[in-house]
């Protein structure tokens, strides 16, 4: 896994960063979906995802300081069974990440955006069945524990946490704490994945690891950019800025993985 070192790719990277961090502030989500399979699209995508780590965490420090102290406790007693589940998984999914070749890992990293699109729309309607979240039984512990672990895999290898955004979603938060709790559990992923990036080896040269701590400075820019925009903004637009954002990434990367782009 490497870096391509140039003016063009630091224009480049310092691009899908900010409009990933923007896209965050504004639609509470879409940070490291957005970052990581933009950034897929110009680099190998294990090396994408490992690159994303720290600045994920920056975003997610600076979101999750929208709960209140009471909020953040009430928060992470409800969603603790989901997010210890989580964490395992995470580990999991880091463990893998170097074992995955390239070109199906593109098209499985598209699929997923694609999917999520899929789920997140609201013209269509779809089964019952495909959010289990909005069922009581989705919401049980146990529930928690075995999405958590499955979501947790999954953000571990690819960094695509979107099946955890969509899950919260479906316990009718407020646009305020929904940003809060998601940047919660996203938080513990991310402080676990930076302690285990280090114990696994996975930045393949110091250059990797620089660039990542630097990247993590537009990335809370972004964040500062969307959150402004976000009053002026109705949800309506939000939602389908993102979902047309992910659509394009998520054709592209399936596109490149196939070898047609």
């Amino acid at each position: 896994m490497i870096l391509p070192v140039s003016w063009t790719m630091v224009v480049i990277v310092t691009a899908i960063v900010l409009v990933a961090g923007a896209t965050n502030g504004l639609a509470g989500f879409g940070f490291a979906v957005v970052g990581t399979m933009a950034l897929a699209t110009v680099i190998d995508p294990a090396t994408a995802v490992v690159f994303m780590i720290l600045p994920i965490l920056a975003v997610n420090v600076s979101l999750v300081r929208d709960l209140s102290r009471r909020e953040l406790r009430t928060c992470s007693q409800r969603f603790g069974p989901l997010i210890a589940a989580a964490l395992v998984g995470t580990v999991v999914g880091m463990a893998v990440l170097d074992r995955l070749p390239e070109a199906p890992l593109r098209i499985g990293l598209g699929l997923l955006t694609l999917g999520f699109v899929a789920t997140a729309q609201q013209r269509v309607p779809l089964p019952g069945w495909v959010s289990v979240g909005n069922s009581d039984l989705g919401k049980t512990p146990l529930a928690m524990v075995g999405i958590g672990g499955v979501s947790g895999a999954l953000f571990g290898g690819t960094n695509v946490g979107v099946q955890l955004v969509a899950y919260l979603r479906s316990f009718d938060l407020s646009h305020s704490v929904f940003v809060g709790v998601v940047a919660l559990v996203f938080l513990g992923l991310s402080v676990t994945r930076v302690a285990f990036a280090g114990v696994f080896g996975l930045y393949p040269n110091a250059v990797v690891a620089g660039t990542s701590v630097l990247a993590a400075v537009p990335a809370v820019a972004g964040v500062a950019v969307g959150k402004r925009l976000r009053t002026a903004v109705s949800d309506r637009v939000r939602r389908a800025a993102v979902l047309a954002l992910l659509s394009i990434i998520g054709f592209r990367l399936v596109a490149s993985g196939l070898g047609v782009v």
